[in-house]
């Protein structure tokens, strides 16, 4: 992520699913280095207390939330975003994130989706549709964004995407 960040200079970073908020604490660590953005994150349940730094917010609620949505993208408008999608697992969460935070991201810029390694993809082989599956699908009706591969081991094969052009009207 720090490859990205540095090479990409977003001004804001959104990530839904912060758990213990390590890796939102990590992202606004890397904001601050490189002297760029600063972060949102959004959880059902924030952690309490939320780790401490200028750069980092929570959001607490759903991220599929349409007031949710709608108040990330306020606050995202006109700048340049790096998403990462790592909140609740099954496809159709998936897949609803996936159409709201994909608009955020401009051309060449990156969104990825975490986690895609479960429902056999090798691991947790009976956790059923998730992460893969539905960027499978959602790739199959979204042109302008294509699949990278991670030059790396992660936990998200086939998670890492990049908008290629704007969308096709």
């Amino acid at each position: 992520y720090q490859e990205i960040i540095y090479a990409q200079q977003p001004e804001i970073v959104i990530e839904t699913g912060s758990w213990a908020g390590g890796s939102g604490l990590f992202l606004a660590d890397m904001c601050y280095l490189f002297g760029i953005g600063r972060v949102l994150s959004i959880d059902l349940n924030p952690p309490v207390p939320a780790p401490c730094h200028p750069l980092l917010t929570f959001i607490e609620g759903d991220s599929e939330d349409p007031e949710i949505v709608r108040r990330v993208r306020q606050m995202a408008e006109g700048l340049r975003a790096f998403v990462l999608l790592d909140s609740a697992h099954d496809k159709a969460h998936v897949l609803a994130e996936l159409d709201a935070y994909s608009p955020l991201i401009g051309v060449g810029g990156y969104l990825i989706v975490e986690d895609t390694n479960i429902n056999g993809n090798p691991v947790l082989p009976d956790f059923g549709p998730g992460p893969r599956e539905a960027v499978e699908e959602w790739l199959a009706r979204s042109p302008e964004f294509e699949h990278v591969e991670a030059p790396y081991i992660t936990f998200c094969p086939g998670g890492y995407l990049r908008r290629v052009c704007v969308e096709s009207v």
